[in-house]
């Protein structure tokens, strides 16, 4: 019985799926990050950044690919302990985002992109230091990878200037 069900697995796994984003595609990624520009202190923990993005092919552009919109909700949390006290902070990110995603090295089960995001960074600022921290506007590039394993489940890698350096995660598309 497990042989029969380890062979649907690869089975599953190895079909092949033409995954180009399109217009009309939606994805939602789910991502755990790593690094990030907001802990430039010296700092006595973090946590991993957390993210959740949402994106739309809105319409087919030359070169060839499909220009996306969606929106991005990621956080993260800063702690410094010292002899005094302690201090915290969270950023929480909520932005709209653009990609395009190229469809032209036709590697089937690959999607490709890369986009700009504008966002609005709040602080929750938590301690008993005085400081020039404040919630701001603000702006990031991003470029990524969604590798396919099924029709409509994928692990997507991206690299950006957020809440997190390099995220790591799930994506659905529907």
């Amino acid at each position: 019985m497990k042989k029969i069900f380890y062979i649907i697995f690869l089975i599953t796994i190895t079909q092949t799926y033409a995954q180009e984003f399109n217009t009309g595609t939606n994805v939602i990624n789910a991502g755990i990050g790593f690094g990030g520009n907001f802990g430039n202190y010296t700092t006595s923990s973090q946590s991993p950044g957390f993210s959740v993005t949402y994106e739309r092919g809105i319409w087919d552009v030359p070169g060839p690919g499909v220009v996306s919109l969606g929106a991005y909700l990621g956080t993260k949390t800063y702690k410094y302990d010292y002899a005094f006290g302690n201090d915290k902070w969270t950023y929480t990110i909520i932005g709209i985002r653009g990609a395009y995603h190229y469809n032209g090295l036709e590697i089937e089960n690959l999607d490709v992109y890369a986009g700009a995001m504008f966002s609005y960074n709040i602080l929750s600022f938590d301690g008993s230091t005085a400081g020039s921290f404040n919630s701001r506007p603000s702006g990031t590039a991003f470029a990524g990878g969604r590798w396919y394993f099924t029709k409509t489940f994928a692990g997507f890698v991206e690299a950006s200037y957020g809440v997190a350096y390099i995220n790591l995660g799930a994506s659905i598309r529907f």
